[in-house]
């Protein structure tokens, strides 16, 4: 039997949650009550019951249970929740939605109990997957992560990637929480009120599954205190009325992100009977335990054979496992192809430090941003066309300022054999689109180490691309790079024109120069190695003083390094053309394919040359004049 005082609190906290839920949209004119006032009594229950353990005052303790609402919609309910805790007041509530206010439509980091930044639905379970793998495996701390799921969004697939991966992990202290309130934006959802249906399909991959009344205390006091208790992660399945506690919202269609008016807000008001305003909800402070220690040591000295070919994708394993020491917060999570992305060298050293996300990538960035926001510089790598999957958990993680760097290897058609459907051709342009993005394209194994500690040192999301291919060394062992900076490799004041590349192609522009210095016609080759940000202080003197820019990319045009250049030297009036992979790729030697696609040494060395000839020919029109 619960203590009948504790319930009858419950009951007045939760009325004044769903006042202020409904207080705070109908001043904003937005935002979505009906969603917030379902899972009030479970948020509720969840906080004030007995079972949240967190310190209000110190929101970044390692200690604190971790709260991630997946449903971000419901964000009213999550800052109400706040502020009855006594941590938000009542000022801070009505800045809602407003623009100067952190108290966004959906819930983001600028709000300070905010795990991770939600609203696109089907992520948070990922990311409390991540949090979750940080407390069992590397924190080694007994906080609980719990995650608020809305119905609808059970239908996406991620939901399922983490639902498999938390059972293979054992993740005994996650908890979703999923409130089935049988209506989602536009009528019932999959499965309605069928919440035998989703405990089964949740049970079938391991969970434990615990099915209540999601507006009785009783019961849902019972289930947090049986999921507390569970060798596995637990998902609570509550049946929830969607707009509960005011008859005309009660289970009716058509109010989903839809604000009172202020009549129907003093309707609503009637219903709920009385407010009591002073009412807080106590929230138990959680042990002040410390997490394993961590020191932070020195990088082993670079080890690579001088002059032997090495392929970027394996001296990126190589280089973190090197730099793991001086870093010691570095974690790697693969898409089970660690083999080839070279994540297997680090995997070997540090077994302890890796994760096998498998072929499962939205989940696997999810949990990157769990991992992230535990404090941990997660390496996630995969082949760079599958994180496309991923791109809606990409760009949400820059919302959540995560500090995550990823790897793509088998990038371009230098790939070969494999054909189209293995080769990244649109990676560069999607990490270029996230602001404050890093993106690198090494061209060997010395600058594709460098960088990748350069990207360990670096706060925020870092892209770095890799090839299959093994390709010479450029550099000497010691030589330095910096985010943002580039290398002059061929230079004299003969030059006719400015060829930047990256990655495989600087390869191809250096045989190119090459070639031409046979006949005579000397070009200048800039290693473009950090594709954003640009160096383009030495891109804009190259183009000054050879008058022309030919880029060169094994990557399709839109949103690649010549569109970067064009961009950054379009006020010069430099003209800038773009070599990049225009034609429908298919199988073939990595040679064929940068012919076919006019990337490779041969199309270089026809370009300098149609330029040239176009310079002859304009010259001489000049000299004759008008006929």
């Amino acid at each position: 039997m619960h203590d009948r005082t504790k319930l009858e609190n419950l009951e007045k906290i939760s009325r004044l949650i769903r006042y202020q839920c409904l207080a705070m949209t109908t001043r904003a004119g937005s935002g979505h009550p009906t969603s917030s006032l379902s899972a009030t009594d479970l948020m509720a229950g969840l906080l004030f019951g007995g079972a949240f353990r967190y310190d209000p005052d110190h929101p970044d303790s390692p200690n604190n249970d971790r709260l991630i609402f997946s449903k971000g919609h419901a964000s009213p309910l999550f800052y109400a929740l706040w502020a009855v805790a006594g941590s938000v007041s009542e000022e801070e509530l009505r800045g809602y939605r407003k623009f100067d206010s952190p108290l966004e439509g959906h819930p983001t980091v600028a709000f300070r109990y905010t795990e991770a930044a939600t609203g696109s639905l089907g992520q948070g379970l990922s990311i409390g997957v991540g949090t979750a793998l940080n407390g069992k495996y590397l924190d080694k701390l007994p906080y609980f992560t719990y995650v608020l799921l809305g119905d609808s969004e059970m239908a996406e697939g991620s939901q399922w990637e983490a639902i498999q991966i938390a059972a293979h992990y054992k993740l005994d202290n996650l908890i979703a929480v999923l409130d089935v309130n049988r209506l989602g934006q536009r009528g019932e959802t999959m499965l309605g009120y069928d919440l035998d249906d989703y405990a089964t399909r949740v049970a079938a991959f391991g969970w434990q599954t615990i099915i209540i009344d999601g507006h009785s205390f009783p019961q849902i006091l019972d289930a947090y205190e049986r999921a507390l208790g569970s060798e596995e992660p637990v998902m609570i399945v509550a049946r929830t009325i969607k707009g509960k506690g005011v008859s005309f919202l009660e289970d009716k269609d058509g109010w989903h992100g839809k604000a009172l008016g202020e009549e129907e807000f003093e309707k609503a008001l009637k219903e709920l009977g009385e407010i009591d305003h002073s009412v807080r909800g106590k929230i138990l402070l959680p042990k002040d335990l410390q997490p394993v220690s961590i020191e932070v040591g020195k990088a082993a000295e670079r080890d690579f054979a001088e002059g032997k070919p090495l392929a970027t994708r394996k001296a990126y394993g190589k280089a973190l496992a090197r730099i793991y020491p001086q870093f010691p917060r570095i974690v790697s999570l693969d898409g089970e192809v660690s083999n080839s992305t070279g994540a297997d060298t680090f995997k070997a050293a540090h077994p302890d430090r890796f994760f096998e996300m498998f072929i499962a990538e939205q989940n696997m960035v999810g949990a990157a941003i769990g991992l992230a926001r535990s404090g941990k510089i997660p390496f996630v790598s995969t082949f760079a066309a599958f994180f496309s999957r991923a791109f809606d958990q990409i760009r949400m993680s820059r919302y959540s300022e995560a500090n995550i760097k990823f790897v793509g290897s088998h990038a371009g058609v230098s790939i070969g054999q494999d054909g189209p459907s293995q080769m990244g051709l649109e990676d560069m342009a999607m990490f270029r689109a996230i602001p404050n993005s890093v993106v690198l394209y090494p061209c060997d194994a010395v600058s594709t180490d460098a960088l990748v500690e350069k990207a360990a040192a670096h706060r925020g999301i870092v892209y770095i691309r890799t090839t299959r291919m093994d390709t010479p060394m450029v550099y000497g062992p010691k030589e330095s790079f910096e985010i943002g900076g580039s290398k002059v490799l061929r230079k004299s004041d003969a030059d006719v024109a400015t060829v930047g590349a990256a990655g495989i192609t600087l390869h191809e522009a250096l045989r190119a120069c090459e070639e031409l210095k046979k006949e005579g016609i000397a070009i200048r080759v800039i290693d473009l190695y950090s594709v954003k940000p640009l160096d383009e202080t030495a891109l804009l003197d190259a183009a000054r003083a050879t008058g022309v820019v030919i880029t060169v990319e094994d990557h399709y045009p839109e949103g690649g390094l010549g569109e970067a250049v064009s961009a950054a030297l379009g006020a010069s009036g430099v003209p800038v053309y773009s070599l990049a992979v225009r034609k429908k790729p298919k199988s073939g030697q990595p040679r064929e394919l940068l012919d076919f696609e006019e990337i490779s040494q041969k199309a270089i060395v026809a370009k300098v040359k149609e330029i040239l000839w176009k310079r002859k020919h304009r010259a001489l029109q000049t000299s004759i004049g008008p006929l």
